[in-house]
């Protein structure tokens, strides 16, 4: 047993007797970044929506305006985690196919460029609320304005979604020819 194990070493290269280790840590890395980018968007969603959507408009993103720059903040560390995402997987991808390793990488780079223009439009809001309350509440310009770059949040949100499907479709595409994961999970 032992000398058939030594022959068997002996013909398989350093590559191959490494295995997938390097890959599995890029693995753990990846999905410890989707577990911690999910939680870290779930709280500043909390705190973005919970603040813009009050009754009280301008006036009440201006006396939470930390609140909202924290869930901005916390949306921008997701879009690092997004960006993150396309550059570790790229290595492993282009080994099954780089077309689609690149294509991946340059979604997941479309993706976090949308949340990232979603979490400063929702930072517009807060010089805009400051003005707002200088200017007193007599002036709907400002309020209009403001409707206006909620919704142009949304607009990339949803932009960054729809690449973020797009992302995962690809990635599940590759993942299922090259049988890197159970079939059942790619589909």
């Amino acid at each position: 047993m032992n000398g058939y194990h030594q022959e068997r070493q002996a013909q398989t290269t350093p590559q191959e007797r490494a295995g997938p280790a390097p890959y599995r840590t890029t693995a753990r890395i990846v999905g410890a970044t989707y577990i911690a980018g999910m939680v870290v968007g779930v709280v500043g969603n909390i705190l973005i929506q919970t603040r813009l959507t009050a009754p009280e408009g301008l006036a009440g993103v201006a006396a939470n305006s930390m609140l909202l720059a924290i869930g901005a903040l916390l949306w921008l560390i997701a879009v690092a985690g997004d960006a993150a995402h396309g550059i570790l997987m790229l290595p492993i991808l282009k080994r099954y196919d780089e077309r689609l390793a690149f294509g991946y990488f340059g979604i997941r780079i479309m993706d976090a460029v949308f949340v990232a223009i979603m979490a400063l439009l929702v930072l517009f809001q807060i010089p805009l609320a400051n003005e707002y309350l200088r200017a007193g509440s007599s002036d709907t310009s400002l309020q209009s304005l403001s409707t206006v770059f909620m919704q142009a949040q949304l607009y990339a949100y949803n932009f960054g979604m729809l690449a973020l499907g797009l992302s995962g479709l690809v990635l599940c595409y590759v993942l299922h020819r090259a049988k890197l994961i159970p079939r059942f999970l790619a589909i």
